[in-house]
């Protein structure tokens, strides 16, 4: 068409409409097409339809994805903002949000409030309430949250265990290995049959940069140790409780740095000083 459409109107908005008379005069086939929903034909010119509109698009989503076999504990609760595709048995909680290209394998259950983005989660995995995950792949078998975050780059192998309030980043955590508590684990990979204690932190970065940290298999790291990167624990270390490791810890031996302890005699608290 030679002609385009023009806004020359009291709203000066271009109407689709238009294309109709445009396409008539210049003998264009002009034929009926029928939507397979009312909701196809409706407008969206205020935040009201707007939400409305997005439910009948995510009641839609639910009503597929049931279909296929997927349990929705309450299908009017699940926000789908990509692709979902999901294996057989999958469990899906309420208020669940999921972004990007997510995929659950079988078995899957993802309980309430979580988050997704960018995910790939191997069979049996379990992901315990209020978790986010993103950019990150997940094995077989796993345990994830509750309140556990999974960031970019971060891929746990099969049977792996993450739990409340642990965070991975730029991270592989080994088949079998856990970090069940209070843990921060960043730019680090990490062996099988690993135990990474509650407080535990890997502290890699130095202000300017990021430093990596090696943990091989069957290592045992006790609460709240700092594994100051780059640093290196050998296959079958024991770091003790408060450890802050700097260096590189042997294979199979216990390594433990920690202040002595002190008591000092008379020592009294300090007493608040009242206001008058």
């Amino acid at each position: 068409m030679a002609q385009s459409v023009e806004n020359d109107n009291a709203q000066k908005e271009f109407y689709l409409t238009d294309i109709i008379v445009m396409a008539v005069r210049d003998n264009v086939t002009v034929a009926a097409v029928h939507p397979s929903g009312q909701w196809e034909t409706l407008g969206i010119n205020s935040k009201v339809q707007l939400a409305e509109l997005e439910r009948t698009h995510q009641a839609n989503i639910a009503r597929a994805l049931l279909e296929q076999g997927v349990t929705l504990a309450d299908p009017a609760r699940i926000d789908v903002r990509g692709t979902l595709n999901c294996g057989q048995d999958v469990f899906i909680d309420i208020n669940c949000i999921f972004e990007g290209n997510v995929t659950l394998g079988d078995n899957v259950s993802v309980s309430m409030g979580c988050a997704l983005k960018n995910v790939t989660v191997a069979s049996g995995t379990q992901i315990a309430p209020y978790s986010v995950l993103e950019d990150a792949i997940v094995g077989a078998d796993c345990r994830i949250g509750p309140y556990a975050r999974l960031r970019p780059g971060t891929k746990l192998c099969d049977g792996a265990h993450v739990g409340n309030f642990v965070e991975l980043k730029n991270s592989e955590l080994g088949k079998g290995s856990k970090a069940n508590h209070l843990a921060y684990v960043g730019d680090a990979t990490v062996g099988s049959n690993v135990n990474i204690g509650a407080g535990t932190i890997t502290c890699n970065y130095d202000g300017a940069n990021k430093h990596r940290t090696i943990i091989e298999d069957d290592v045992f790291i006790g609460s709240d140790t700092q594994l100051v990167a780059p640093v290196t624990v050998r296959k079958g270390a024991t770091l003790g409780a408060g450890t802050t490791l700097t260096q590189e810890a042997p294979a199979g031996e216990l390594t433990i740095s920690r202040a002595s302890q002190i008591t000092i005699p008379g020592w009294k608290r300090p007493e608040k000083i009242s206001k008058k």
